[in-house]
């Protein structure tokens, strides 16, 4: 999926739209891909003359990747973070870089679902964790 289908069942849009691309593998798990173009708003001084993705965006890169998972269950809904559990952070990303991710569902009740998730650079992992999603 690109941008305008990513579009069709996230709510989020620029700037806070951080997916370039999305799809299912076989194994059910989604991917997400996402760029680093060295002009977004969380770059400006974070840090002056040399520029690093927050963590917390890496954070909502993944979130936004677990959005695939939940496509079925999103129109008409706001997916809200409801926690975080053992995120670690392995390595700086920096402009030019592309993150990909892959989520899976580890548990769902009614509305609220945790979801591993990890995201890497060149096969390097940057960060992981468990996230809770409610709808």
């Amino acid at each position: 999926m690109n941008r305008e289908e990513i579009k069709t069942f996230l709510p989020h849009r620029e700037p806070m739209l951080l997916l370039d691309e999305a799809d299912m593998d076989r194994e059910g798990n989604a991917l997400g891909r996402y760029t680093v173009r060295g002009d977004e708003w969380f770059l400006r001084g974070h840090f002056e003359g040399n520029p690093v993705v927050p963590g917390v965006i890496l954070c909502e890169i993944i979130a936004q990747t677990a959005g695939v998972l939940l496509r079925e269950d999103l129109p008409g809904k706001t997916t809200l973070y409801a926690g975080m559990d053992g995120v670690r952070f392995r390595r700086m990303v920096r402009p030019g870089d592309t993150v990909e991710v892959t989520c899976r569902i580890t548990r769902r009740k009614a509305n609220v679902y945790v979801i591993a998730g990890e995201a890497s650079v060149a096969g390097a992992p940057c960060a992981s964790g468990v996230f809770t999603l409610m709808l």
